[in-house]
């Protein structure tokens, strides 16, 4: 790098945030976010974990073809299948990397690699020469480097460097580090590793104790100029260091850290929304930069000085983080134009024209519903229909009967393959009356594992954001669905989550209502 204070942005949304339970996505998906994260300005996308399975070399073969100016990184364990595996799927990237791993710690040689130290230390060698043979771009990684004995770490990332690796990346796999020790680790590094001039250094911080952001930042000031995390902060366990975080931390306080990045950072409460509408899992609202009340206020002493001046109470703009300051702007009257302006506004100005004229119409009846209209609620709008492309189940019908007395009973008809299919089941509640009445229309044998409801925006008449998570065979897929009617956003996101399972299962004809079951 030119810039000795640029940090690199690696985002492994696509690779660790998946593996996150129920966050599973398909190659579509994929491909959206990661667009998004090249449209962000993220310098290397980590796409996948090639040899993990079929879906996930398809996916990375996938982003490879259609991200031109961003790195597109496969993960690879330290054997010739696992590397052969990603070089293959990244043949047609612009800017290929293979990043390859293996553990360090006593603990995981012993209990979970079952090999010696001088075993791990051979297939450092034998794995990061076989990559680099294969490829320019080599990043190496020592799993659970912070509980890794400090001179092992030293021979092996020396050992690596030596074999080819260009980045090296101390993962705090367990999220068990703190920012002292890690940026004590960091400094070892750069004062006992010979050769550690000739490769970049960077830091995979997880959130187990809540300082994966704290700890990546210590490790840029120790020296590491590559930071790896996630969208809203999604990963194993606890998650990753959130992306917007970090970005934002060093933008902020650029007087005690004094780095930049290439993210552009008026997108990232677009990129936050896309990829909580793809996984179904909803941004907290206390969540530091991306979420719904990071710059509300309420306290009355709060709103007085913001009043009188914005910076009282906010250290960053609303604006720089691509959140709008308008909410109630649209309205029943508002025309076709200026709701592709404001939709543009939202950050929504790659949707194609049939996707805007649907969200327009369902924009405008919801209008007729709703005193009053946020901007929450066209997002809403927008991801509801964004989801629902290609879907070969769709609802045209619900009537519920609810009440004390009970029975609870439900009547739906779907359009499935364009036909039309109806059925009317009873259950314990509407929404178990309606989901039964999904499940004789669409057989199948998933479970039920997240039903989840949060209103979009306030008042009674708000909007119902439903996600609903199905687990089939080892394969999970979220849904999710938006109406002012509860239920009916229930059914759509049921369904939803009936398309993806459809599609998740191998060698499905869409075609044929026979594989449906």
């Amino acid at each position: 790098m030119t810039n000795k204070n640029q940090i690199k942005i690696f985002d492994t949304t696509l690779r660790d945030g998946e593996q996150s339970p129920g966050a599973s996505m398909n190659i579509e998906e994929k491909l959206k976010i990661a667009t998004a994260l090249e449209a962000l300005g993220v310098d290397i996308i980590e796409a996948g974990f090639p040899a993990a399975s079929k879906g996930d070399l398809e996916a990375v073969t996938e982003v490879s073809k259609i991200i031109k100016n961003s790195i597109v990184c496969g993960l690879s364990r330290a054997s010739k299948f696992d590397i052969d595996a990603a070089n293959s799927a990244l043949k047609h990237a612009a800017q290929p990397r293979i990043h390859t791993f293996i553990s360090t710690s006593e603990l995981h040689m012993t209990h979970k690699l079952e090999l010696s130290a001088e075993q791990v230390y051979e297939k450092v060698i034998d794995s990061v020469s076989y990559a680099r043979n294969l490829c320019d771009d080599i990043e190496w990684s020592c799993e659970d480097g912070t509980r890794t004995d400090r001179d092992f770490m030293c021979r092996t990332v020396e050992a690596a460097i030596k074999s080819g690796a260009t980045t090296i990346n101390i993962p705090d796999t367990v999220g068990y580090s703190v920012p002292e020790e890690f940026s004590e680790i960091i400094t070892h590094l750069f004062n006992t590793v010979p050769n550690i001039d000739k490769a970049i250094i960077s830091t995979h911080c997880h959130n187990d104790l809540g300082v994966a952001v704290a700890n990546s930042l210590a490790g840029v000031a120790a020296g590491a100029r590559q930071i790896e995390c996630t969208i809203n902060g999604l990963g194993e366990r606890a998650g990753n260091a959130a992306l917007e975080e970090v970005v934002m931390a060093m933008r902020t306080r650029n007087d005690l850290m004094p780095y930049t990045t290439n993210i552009k950072t008026e997108l990232l409460n677009k990129t936050s929304k896309l990829v909580s509408a793809v996984t179904g899992f909803p941004v907290q609202y206390n969540k530091a930069i991306v979420g719904k009340n990071a710059f509300a206020h309420e306290a009355g002493i709060h709103q007085d000085g913001m009043l009188k001046n914005s910076k009282t109470y906010e250290i960053m703009t609303p604006e720089s983080v691509g959140v709008s300051e308008s909410n109630l702007v649209m309205g029943k009257h508002s025309g076709r134009h200026a709701f592709k302006e404001k939709l543009i506004e939202l950050g929504y100005d790659d949707i194609g024209d049939n996707a805007i004229e649907e969200s327009f119409n369902n924009f405008k009846a919801l209008a007729d519903k709703k005193k009053n209209l946020y901007d929450e609620d066209i997002v809403a709008i927008v991801d509801d229909q964004v989801i629902r492309v290609n879907d070969i189940i769709s609802l045209k019908d619900l009537s519920v009967v609810a009440g004390t007395k009970g029975p609870q009973t439900a009547e739906v008809t779907l359009i499935i393959d364009e036909n039309e299919h109806f059925t009317k089941s009873s259950g314990d509640g509407p929404v178990d009356a309606i989901f039964n009445a999904l499940i004789h229309l669409v057989p199948h044998k998933g479970k039920l594992q997240l039903y989840q409801v949060h209103a979009v925006t306030e008042g009674t008449d708000a909007q119902a954001e439903v996600s609903v998570r199905l687990s089939e065979n080892g394969k999970t897929v979220v849904g999710q669905g938006s109406d002012t009617d509860t239920l009916v956003a229930s059914a759509k996101a049921y369904i939803n989550a009936l398309n993806k399972l459809i599609v998740k299962r191998e060698k499905t004809s869409p075609a044929k209502m026979s594989n449906i079951s």
